[in-house]
């Protein structure tokens, strides 16, 4: 499926230098094919052991929810600082210009982190943290879009999978 025909690049937004990949189109048009290709990145018996789908802040909701649904799975929201009421575990990372927080509800089980952009790592590596702290065992990761010419991700052994690579900017 040529789902990057379906994804617009926006140069020099949010900033100059920095080549935006508008994902509204693919979603407008080609919803539930993305959903099936998320979850053909994941063999039937890795996804017996999975117990949900744990979708990063917010666009990594739209596809872990639906995962989930999917695959009848489980939903996990880790969530942007200031949405949860205590008790959270609680994970920090960097961002471009400054720091930013993540906070999750305690609970088990076995998940997948699910997110739209695999950019340099720093959101899915606090993200896997943050499973852990919180009582839940990584099992995996996935990405509609994995710019590998920004990082070499990889945690615990474990890298992300995607649904798209792109290779250069």
């Amino acid at each position: 499926m040529p789902f990057k025909a379906y994804i617009d690049d926006i140069p020099d937004f949010p900033e100059p230098g920095v080549v935006f990949r508008d994902i509204s189109p693919l979603l407008a048009q080609k919803f539930p094919e993305v959903v099936h290709a998320f979850a053909d990145l994941f063999p039937a018996h890795e996804l017996a052991d999975i117990d949900g789908f744990a979708g990063v802040d917010s666009r990594g909701f739209i596809f872990a929810s639906a995962l989930a649904a999917h695959c009848q799975k489980n939903f996990i929201m880790p969530r942007k600082a200031g949405k949860l009421p205590q008790p959270y575990a609680e994970a920090e990372y960097a961002l471009e210009y400054g720091t930013a927080k993540l906070h999750l509800k305690p609970g088990s089980g076995n998940v997948i982190i699910i997110d739209d952009v695999l950019a340099t790592g720093g959101t899915l590596k606090a993200t896997a943290g943050l499973c852990q702290d919180a009582g839940y065992n990584v099992k995996g990761f996935a990405v509609l879009i994995d710019l590998k010419f920004l990082n070499d991700f990889q945690w615990n052994g474990m890298r992300a999978r995607s649904v798209m690579t792109y290779d250069a900017p």
